[in-house]
């Protein structure tokens, strides 16, 4: 018996001996690993959401995806009914069509007045010269009919001659004041039609803008979710029609502990396990830092300016680029818990 009672007490110090020596390995073991590494399970997989909001109001004519469906960038996803916008593009058009015509009209007006100003100036000139010639043959007989060369009815000729070409010249100078002067009129309304004619351009090109927003295009390439369009229903202008998550902007948002980000640094490597997806080996890279902690963008930020506060440790969010393959990229969903540990040495 006592043999036998001597054995245990043997086994127990080996045993606390093997459990000393595994504590002490896996403490060590621990303390390289933390010493090297950051951790964090305050983490989420993110990716860009854009809302697909309407821009014209309508009836939706044809819906041409499904909800949770892929789809690439520009692909037509939604149709409205555009027949009035077609019949404003075509209002417009006539428009445009209608003043181009104007101009056509101002041009014709202002070739015919420029030959009529032409003509009405070669008469100035033909009157001038009749003029002059009526003014030397007066002062030529004024000569005479003192030295009674000339009978004073010849001066008196003369002078009714030169009264008549005076006049004949006024009158052709006025005729062509006129005509210039109705050219520089239409001139200017040919300048004002101009400015129709661009005015009514930049209405056509608003109502084929208008005509392009009742198709409805994906933003991105991704999935389509929330879908919130019916066929025949009627929408306005600002209302949201569904969303597409960008199946090319996958990334982590870590929040890290505001004791933690010391060693963090820009590059720093990042082993990523998904909770979902725990095999699937993703790596990261520390990509940036949020320039302030998640409570100053919260709906009601904390004042601490009262003293009356209890400190609590803040998190900052870190975003991490990831590098998965393209099987496992597919997988991930924005929202999904993550677990993120950086690399820090």
């Amino acid at each position: 018996m006592n043999k036998n009672e001597k054995k245990p007490v043997k086994v127990i110090p080996i045993i606390l001996g093997v459990l000393i020596i595994i504590g002490v390995i896996f403490g060590v073991k621990e303390y390289l690993y933390y010493s090297n590494h950051v951790d964090t399970d305050d983490a989420q997989i993110d990716a860009d959401i854009s809302p697909v909001v309407t821009r014209v109001g309508g009836y939706v004519d044809s819906i041409f995806f499904e909800e949770n469906q892929k789809v690439t960038e520009s692909q037509l996803l939604v149709k409205l009914d555009d027949r009035d916008y077609n019949i404003k593009v075509e209002q417009a058009l006539a428009a445009q069509n209608g003043a181009r015509a104007g101009i056509g009209v101002s041009r014709s007006q202002i070739g015919s007045m420029v030959a009529n100003s032409a003509s009405a100036k070669a008469q100035v000139e033909s009157a001038k010269a009749k003029l002059w010639q009526a003014n030397m043959d007066y002062k030529r007989y004024a000569n005479l009919v003192k030295d009674g060369s000339i009978p004073q009815q010849q001066f008196d000729q003369a002078k009714v001659q030169r009264d008549v070409a005076q006049a004949a010249y006024q009158a052709a100078e006025d005729q062509y004041k006129a005509v210039h002067e109705q050219v520089g009129t239409t001139q200017s309304q040919l300048q004002v039609t101009n400015i129709a004619v661009d005015q009514r351009q930049a209405d056509v090109d608003f109502a084929k803008l208008q005509l392009s927003y009742t198709h409805i295009k994906a933003p991105a390439t991704g999935i389509v979710s929330k879908k919130n369009v019916q066929r025949g229903q009627l929408v306005q202008a600002g209302q949201t029609l569904f969303s597409v998550v960008n199946e090319n902007s996958i990334y982590v948002t870590a929040n890290f502990k505001e004791t933690q980000l010391q060693d963090i640094r820009e590059g720093n490597k990042v082993d990523v396990v998904v909770d979902a997806y725990p095999d699937a080996k993703i790596e990261g890279t520390v990509y940036n830092f949020s320039p302030a902690t998640g409570a100053k963008f919260s709906l009601l930020p904390p004042d601490n300016a009262t003293g009356n506060f209890v400190k609590v440790v803040q998190r900052v969010p870190v975003k991490i680029k990831i590098n998965a393959s393209k099987e496992v990229m597919e997988k991930l969903r924005p929202g999904m818990s993550v677990k993120v540990s950086v690399l820090t040495k």
